[in-house]
């Protein structure tokens, strides 16, 4: 059980790698001591630019299903009308997809992964159990970022993260988010090596800021289908200028495999503060 403003410390997951060593896991595969940091930082010139967007759902979007909350009268009573979240439309656009750069060169021949420190990394990032649901859906942090994990609800809630490289601090699109006390609690967390990410708001608009000129990989994924479903598209930021990145989904995406598998339930204890 999380007390209210307990902090998990989950910075690619360098909690992470501190949660899977107080359960005692073992490292495997050979990557120990290996993070996704490097030395060389970038330092901004002025004429960095932008990659904005809008997503869009082509049909009819999936209707939402109403969640059997009477489990728990607190969620009973709080969230009476509470509803899946993995389809979001509205007007035909769609949220909480995260969009981010995955690869990409600079205009003086780096790579982004090159890369360990950006100047508008952000510092922190909360993540809410309101009305026995998450809120943000989909949250994006950087390396190292703290996410602070609060408890706005009247009820025990026991958060439990599903990520795949829980053993090591390296990036991870999507970590899934459940709660073992209410089942159809679920949210998920992108976790990247630099700030270049956002998720879409209600009108399914999102909007990169700070991006080095250069040549992208961008890459927009939605939880929608057995495992997740990806697009991307190769992006331009010129000095000071806008690249434009529009993706859609839609009911033949439903069924596309994504490269993102499913990944089994590891337990971990929570970190709390009092």
């Amino acid at each position: 059980m999380l007390s209210k403003n307990a902090r998990l410390w989950l910075g690619l997951i360098a909690a992470l790698s501190l949660l899977s060593l107080a359960s005692s896991c073992t490292p495997s595969g050979g990557d120990e001591g290996k993070t996704d940091e490097t030395g060389k930082v970038y330092k901004a010139t002025g004429k960095e630019g932008t990659i904005s967007g809008v997503v869009a759902y082509n049909g009819a979007a999936p209707e939402a299903k109403k969640i059997d909350t009477s489990a728990d009268p607190v969620c009973a009573s709080k969230s009476p009308t509470l509803a899946t979240e993995d389809w979001v439309v509205k007007d035909g656009k769609l949220a909480n997809t995260y969009v981010y750069i995955k690869d990409g060169t600079l205009a003086d021949g780096s790579k982004v992964g090159d890369y360990g420190g950006w100047p508008n990394m952000p510092a922190s990032a909360t993540l809410d159990q309101n009305g026995c649901h998450y809120k943000p859906h989909v949250l994006g942090v950087v390396v190292n970022e703290p996410i602070t994990i609060t408890n706005s609800d009247p009820t025990t809630h026991n958060i439990h993260f599903q990520p795949k490289n829980n053993k090591l601090a390296r990036a991870e699109v999507l970590v899934p988010v459940k709660c073992n006390q209410h089942p159809w609690m679920k949210s998920y967390v992108g976790v990247s090596k630099h700030p270049f990410f956002a998720v879409t708001a209600e009108d399914g608009s999102y909007s990169i800021k700070g991006v080095p000129p250069g040549k992208y990989t961008v890459v927009a994924w939605h939880e929608g289908g057995a495992n997740g479903t990806e697009q991307k598209m190769e992006v331009t930021v010129a000095a000071s200028g806008a690249g434009k990145a529009d993706f859609s989904f839609g009911a033949t995406a439903l069924g596309r495999p994504s490269s993102w598998p499913v990944v089994e339930a590891i337990e971990f204890p929570m970190l709390q503060k009092h």
